[in-house]
Formats: C-alpha cells, sequence, structure tokens
C-alpha cells in the first residue's frame, strides 16, 4: 500500500513538475544554441580524429579549452565574471586530484600488478578453459578496480596487457572477446560507487548544487548492487556468445 501510494505521488509530482520545469529551462535564444551545438559537433570531431589523424598535433585537454573559448568569442560575452561563478570549481579540484592519484598509482605499478597477475592466472589454466577464464576474470576485475579507481587510467593500463594476452601463441586467445571484456567491465563497473566514473561525479556537483547532495555511502548503497547485478548479465553475455557460440570475430 506505501509503495503504491508513493508511486501515485511520484507520478503526479513529475506531472506537475514537469510543465514548471519547461516554462523555466526553455530555449530563450535559439541563435545561441545554434552556434553552441557548431561548437559541441566541432570539438566532438575533433576528440573522434584525434586518434587517427596524424595532422592533429593538440592535446584532447586544449581542444576543449579551444572549443570553450571559441564558444565564448561566438557567443559574444562581456561578463566574463559571471561565467566563471557557473563553473563547478569543486568538480575540477577533484578530477585534478583523482587523477594525480591514478598516475601515483600507475608510477607505483599497482594497475600493472593487477594486470600481470590477472594475466598468469589465465596462463595456469587448462587450454580448453583459457577462454572461460580469462573472460571471466577481465570482466569482473575490471568492473571491481573501476568502482573504486577511475576507470579511464584503468582502463588505459589494461589495454597493452589484453592485446598481449590476444598476441600469446601459446594461449591462442582471440582478442576481440577480451576486448568486450574490458570494455564492459570497466564501463559498468564505474557505476558502483560515486568515484567510479567521471560522470558520478559530475552528477553529484549538479545535484548539490541544487540544494540535493547526496555522500558516497548513499551512492554506494544503490550503485554497487545494481553494478554486480549488470555485470553478471554482461558475464552471461559474453559467455554464451564467445565461449558457447564461438562468435569470436571483429
Amino acid at each position: 500500500m506505501r509503495q503504491k501510494l508513493y508511486h501515485e505521488t511520484s507520478c503526479e509530482s513529475w506531472k506537475e513538475n514537469l510543465p514548471n520545469l519547461e516554462d523555466k529551462y526553455r530555449v530563450t535564444d535559439k541563435i545561441l544554441l545554434i552556434k553552441s551545438t557548431v561548437v559541441l559537433v566541432a570539438v566532438i570531431l575533433l576528440f573522434f580524429s584525434y586518434s587517427f589523424v596524424s595532422g592533429v598535433h593538440v592535446e584532447l585537454g586544449w581542444i576543449a579549452v579551444l572549443g570553450a573559448l571559441w564558444l565564448i568569442v561566438l557567443a559574444d560575452v562581456h561578463q566574463l565574471e559571471f561565467l566563471l561563478e557557473k563553473i563547478e570549481w569543486a568538480t575540477l579540484l577533484f578530477f585534478a586530484a583523482l587523477f594525480i592519484l591514478m598516475e601515483a598509482l600507475k608510477e607505483m605499478e599497482l594497475i600493472d600488478f593487477i594486470g600481470d597477475n590477472t594475466a598468469s592466472l589465465i596462463k595456469k589454466v587448462p587450454e580448453e578453459h583459457q577462454l572461460l577464464v580469462a573472460l571471466v576474470l577481465i570482466v569482473w576485475v575490471s568492473a571491481i578496480a573501476s568502482s573504486f579507481i577511475d576507470n579511464i587510467p584503468f582502463t588505459t593500463a589494461m589495454i597493452p596487457i589484453i592485446l598481449n594476452l590476444g598476441a600469446d601463441p601459446k594461449l591462442n586467445l582471440p582478442l576481440p572477446p577480451l576486448v568486450w571484456a574490458l570494455a564492459l567491465g570497466a564501463c559498468l563497473g564505474g557505476n558502483g560507487t560515486l568515484i567510479g566514473a567521471s560522470a558520478n561525479v559530475v552528477c553529484a556537483g549538479l545535484a548539490e548544487q541544487h540544494g540535493h547532495p547526496f555522500s558516497f555511502n548513499y551512492f554506494f548503497k544503490y550503485g554497487f548492487p545494481m553494478m554486480l547485478v549488470t555485470v553478471f548479465i554482461a558475464t552471461g553475455y559474453l559467455l554464451i556468445c564467445h565461449v558457447a557460440i564461438g562468435w569470436n570475430g571483429v
């Protein structure tokens, strides 16, 4: 009864608040919207071209900064102080400290230690079960690790290990399933804790700015069980497609 009442109240509240939100946050400057869209598309294209176009010699961070400066010029902003007040400085400083911590862990070879031990365990398994064990280990190690350390540097450190596993003639493991296991584990694992993924931190900052803060423990209580469920489903998908069916092409 309580759950039904809560559901009905939530639906009514959502229906009442939606028109107010649409009126409060409606688009008032369509020209600025078009300019913002153009800049956003250009920045995204430069992000993609950075990986395979040799002529792009600008780092990803500078691409984002140049895009922001370009939009400021196009928007003809005169009160820069107003924009600076809207920037989530706490979130940016958190990211800076987090990536410094990740680089420190990399220099201490902790991430390499995790990857090397994962590879060693796979090599100890009989050949007929190596793919199964490799997929389970990679997806779960990636998920658990990405929950407590940011998934971007962890994935960056794991890529050479995955490539070495795929190229090792003694193992004879197909590379695409290993890549998918790393991608799914790192992506879904980032949902486990508040610091697991960059999007979580950004959302937490925005929520606190609008008067709805939530703590690490609060996020963990809901995020970690959901992460376990999704990783379990991903594991089943990998085992069915790549072990049972043998769908190991690109």
